[in-house]
């Protein structure tokens, strides 16, 4: 979850300087990284997100945010946040009942 919140700020930065010229995008592969560091046999807590500056303009005048795919990334992070945290509240629930000290139906 705290990748796609940094995600989420990243491309929220990027869309506000939309407009900035010379202003380079930046963005957080933060999926490829919990994977890695998975592999790695590293904890998911410990793992360590840093953003990266996308390279290239793609506006005359040197701004590198498509405005359009920027929105687009917010929606589909959004999207993924919100099932992360869905997982996270069930994981939270079953971990309750496991313990019995939830409430009983």
């Amino acid at each position: 979850m705290r990748g796609a919140e940094l995600r989420q700020s990243l491309l929220t930065n990027n869309l506000a300087n939309a407009d900035t010229p010379g202003y380079k995008p930046e963005d957080v592969s933060f999926q490829s990284t919990l994977a890695s560091a998975l592999s790695q046999g590293q904890s998911p807590s410990s793992v360590t997100f840093t953003p990266f500056t996308e390279s290239g303009a793609t506006n005359a005048d040197g701004n590198g945010v498509s405005e359009e795919q920027t929105q687009a990334d917010i929606s589909s992070n959004g999207l993924l946040y919100e099932d992360l945290t869905a997982i996270a509240t069930q994981r939270d629930s079953i971990l309750t009942t496991a313990m019995g000290t939830g409430s009983s139906s």
